[in-house]
């Protein structure tokens, strides 16, 4: 069964990085991948993994019966893994709605107008260092869909684009790394107390930093020349006034900010907040354009911005997510953890291995796998290895660095490089050969800086 699952994964994931040249589009091959795992393990399954004992001891207990069938626990841990990936999807598909919104609204025109320089080189160098900064007070997924929209605004050839597109997934990674609101990774780790906010914040943000500026001054000698800006047809007959344009804007963008305020207040999920966001923005719109004609309410609706969002890349998403959380189950990324720990035993190759493999697959699940393998030392003491698992020790923060910046390798190892490769239709090798060399280069860059500190 193990094997099984584990063969399905390669050739599912071999299928996407290949779709150009098999012609088959990541989407269907995903979704296969990840049922396809699940019905192997729900079929094969004849124990309980080490690892689910204990969940499947509360499983017992809650249902009141001492024999839980394999079927019936697998089931329930299918739904277990289904309830966190739909906060994910719906967190994507509401801030991908509110994107949209802004953007029917011509709000984005707002940003694009004051960006007035042409030349590739500074463009690149604006985008990046805004998605920086943006991604750490919002966060990376969220970042990535907004610069990206932007960046559609600003650039008129598809592989300029596609480049943009590259450096806006590196920036928003680097970016997130740094903040304990930045990347969910680091939040687990704020949440579950391996890390504080100022202590990460001081230890992640030159090495975050240099993970970016690596990569861009790279870019900044290749690329050469200027952009070509898209015609922009609206301006001529344009179906709003620079009051609701504003709104819009200014009502999008505060509502994707006002997601990380309202999970440190309330401590419910982010998708909750940002359903709230989307409900306050339609409602807003709805009044706005209530007095309209019919047909030109509707292309500025919330219901048609919906029509416009990217559902074959949040399908992709879901069988993505599928296939690893199998993985997880079955106890490979476990194994792998546990493996690292007993052949590298050294925090910082550990991590840099982690970092690497968190961009095949979710680095979610190996971050769980770590924080659940490394207890929090309760003080620092005389042994040395210990004191790297105290609160704030040298490895929650490095896993922290590695974990959200390593994805940044692959277009899709990370949620902010999956939101990007859908909205931009960026191809995979195209990215592997563009794009992955340089986000190697920049990790391993801040990987160095961060070692150097803590020497």
């Amino acid at each position: 069964m193990e094997l099984g699952i584990l063969i399905v994964f390669i050739l599912g994931y071999t299928g996407i990085a290949f779709e150009h040249v098999i012609k088959i589009n990541k989407t269907p091959t995903a979704l296969i991948t990840g049922a396809l795992c699940w019905t192997i393990l729900l079929i094969g399954a004849t124990i309980i993994p080490e690892h689910l004992v204990s969940d499947y001891s509360n499983l017992s207990i809650t249902l009141g019966q001492q024999d839980v069938s394999l079927s019936e626990f697998f089931n329930h841990r299918l739904l277990h893994h289904l309830q966190e990936i739909a906060a994910i999807l719906i967190f994507l598909m509401a801030a991908m709605t509110i994107v949209e919104v802004v953007d029917a609204h011509e709000g984005f025109n707002i940003i694009t107008d004051k960006i007035t320089s042409t030349s590739k080189v500074k463009l690149l160098w604006i985008v990046s260092i805004i998605t920086f900064f943006l991604s750490a007070a919002l966060d990376n997924l969220t970042t990535a869909i907004v610069m990206v929209s932007l960046v559609s605004k600003l650039i008129d050839d598809k592989k300029t684009r596609w480049f943009f597109g590259g450096m806006i997934v590196i920036a928003a990674n680097s970016g997130g790394a740094w903040s304990p609101i930045g990347d969910v990774t680091t939040t687990m780790l704020w949440i579950g107390k391996q890390i504080t906010t100022v202590e990460i914040i001081k230890s992640l943000f030159l090495p975050s930093l240099v993970s970016l500026l690596v990569p861009l001054s790279i870019l900044s000698l290749i690329m050469k020349g200027n952009v070509n800006r898209p015609e922009n047809k609206s301006r001529s007959k344009s179906r709003t006034t620079k009051k609701e344009k504003l709104t819009a804007f200014f009502l999008g963008i505060g509502g994707l900010l006002f997601v990380p305020i309202f999970k440190n207040v309330t401590h419910l999920p982010p998708f909750m907040g940002i359903i709230l966001s989307l409900g306050i923005v339609w409602l807003v719109t709805e009044i706005m354009h209530s007095k309209k004609e019919e047909e030109v309410k509707d292309t500025l609706s919330a219901l048609h911005a919906l029509r416009k969002i990217d559902m074959p890349s949040v399908l992709f998403f879901l069988g993505i997510l599928l296939a690893v959380s199998a993985l997880q189950e079955v106890g490979h990324l476990q194994t792998l953890a546990t493996t690292l720990k007993e052949t590298l035993n050294n925090p910082y190759a550990i991590n840099m291995s982690i970092g690497g493999l968190s961009a095949i697959v979710d680095n979610v699940p190996l971050v769980a796998a770590s924080m659940n393998m490394y207890d929090i030392s309760p003080a620092v003491t005389n042994d040395s290895w210990s004191n790297h698992f105290v609160q704030d020790g040298v490895f929650w923060h490095f896993l922290a660095y590695c974990a959200g910046t390593g994805g940044s390798m692959l277009i899709i190892g990370s949620a902010a490089g999956v939101a990007v490769m859908g909205i931009q239709k960026i191809d995979f090798m195209w990215y592997l050969k563009n794009i992955s060399l340089w986000a190697l280069i920049g990790y391993i860059s801040g990987g160095i800086v961060y070692i150097i500190q803590n020497m």
